[in-house]
């Protein structure tokens, strides 16, 4: 049996090969609420934005962070993002509702979503809602977590914003990374899990090539089954589902989940963010806000996370292994090491953002 990869190498800062600079979140903050009301956002919905974007980058998940603003900007402008959305509940019962996100920034929408799946789990207990015509979000742990702080189990779900998978055994684009996130409380941490149903999330693709780096073995293929490796390639490729054939079962499910359901887009339909600045994405996403006082008591449920917590942490590792880890602790740790230390901007993309404030003429991100 080989041993697994020591995961905490492949997510450290240290592997940057890209000379960075680290800046103080509150500073990002204000330079995404800043350009975002630049092109048309209401302040309120820019700070949404801004806040959530920037916990991306605080928590690691670098391709979803500020790093996604210059596009985010460009398809506002394009008239693909509608920036003043009229967000609502379209459908309801007592344990789901179908948001209508009326195109507007997919943070806004979702921040809606995440709220009214915890209100209606307050009183039913359960609550799945489903999310139509929305966009890119972010990563899937924001929302997945927001359920935590009500003392309630989370689940997350979406298409993503362009195909980058085939199905199993072809070569059409037909599927995308669809990524899926559980929260759990615990007294001593939680349990978070984020995860695409690919290897790799085409985000880290974006930024490997942004940074001028190389991708591992195994992120994706050519069209004759052969590594890729060169990032800027990524358009003659396919992202390699996780688990092979079981990767790709779980994305096409998520996306029936995530976007057929809510007559979102889905396979063939879905349109590639990446390149189109014009066109409406109608992204799909599923949030389930679960009330552990519905099952049980909570400070039961809590103690037992932590029995398993520890005994998972005392578990013998592998020769070589020097820590367990649980779902989501090298991003709280990644989190509070940001937070303390800064955020680290790449200079390619301390380049394209200095671009940007130029465009929109506010002022540029201090040093």
């Amino acid at each position: 049996m080989s041993r697994p990869p020591e995961p905490a190498a492949v997510n450290s800062d240290a592997a940057l090969t890209t000379p960075s600079q680290r800046l103080p979140a509150n500073r990002l903050k204000r330079f995404i609420a800043d350009s975002l009301v630049a092109v048309g956002l209401p302040a309120r919905d820019a700070a949404t934005c801004a806040e959530l974007i920037v916990r991306a980058d605080l928590q690691g998940a670098d391709g979803h962070g500020i790093f996604r603003l210059p596009q985010y900007v460009r398809r506002i402008k394009g008239g693909a993002v509608n920036v003043k959305p009229k967000v609502k509940v379209a459908r309801e019962a007592a344990g789901m509702a179908l948001v209508d996100g009326d195109n507007g920034m997919g943070h806004v929408v979702m921040s809606f979503a995440a709220k009214t799946a915890i209100e209606k789990a307050k009183t039913a207990g359960a609550a799945w809602v489903g999310v139509t015509r929305s966009n890119h979000a972010g990563p899937a742990s924001l929302y997945a977590a927001m359920p935590l702080e009500h003392d309630m189990i989370g689940l997350y779900l979406a298409v993503g914003n362009a195909n980058h998978m085939a199905p199993w055994g072809g070569i059409d684009l037909l599927l995308s990374t669809n990524p899926i996130a559980v929260a759990a409380p615990g007294n001593e941490t939680p349990i978070i899990l984020d995860m695409a149903t690919t290897v790799a999330a085409y985000g880290k693709v974006k930024t490997a090539a942004q940074r001028g780096e190389t991708m591992p073995e195994g992120w994706m293929i050519d069209h004759h089954g052969k590594p890729l490796t060169d990032p800027k390639r990524a358009d003659e490729g396919l992202l390699v589902p996780i688990g092979g054939y079981k990767g790709y079962g779980l994305a096409l499910v998520f996306g029936l989940l995530a976007g057929t359901l809510n007559g979102a887009a889905m396979g063939s339909e879905t349109i590639d963010f990446n390149a189109d600045d014009v066109t409406p994405t109608n992204t799909g996403h599923a949030i389930v806000a679960i009330s552990i006082a519905a099952f049980g008591e909570v400070d039961d449920f809590k103690r037992r996370v932590d029995k398993l917590v520890r005994e998972i942490r005392r578990s013998r590792p592998m020769p070589g292994v020097a820590r367990i880890w649980l779902p989501g602790e090298q991003s709280r740790a990644k989190f509070e090491e940001r937070s303390k230390l800064g955020i680290p901007i790449p200079e390619p993309l301390r380049a394209s953002l200095d671009k940007l404030a130029r465009e929109l003429k506010i002022k540029a991100l201090e040093s």
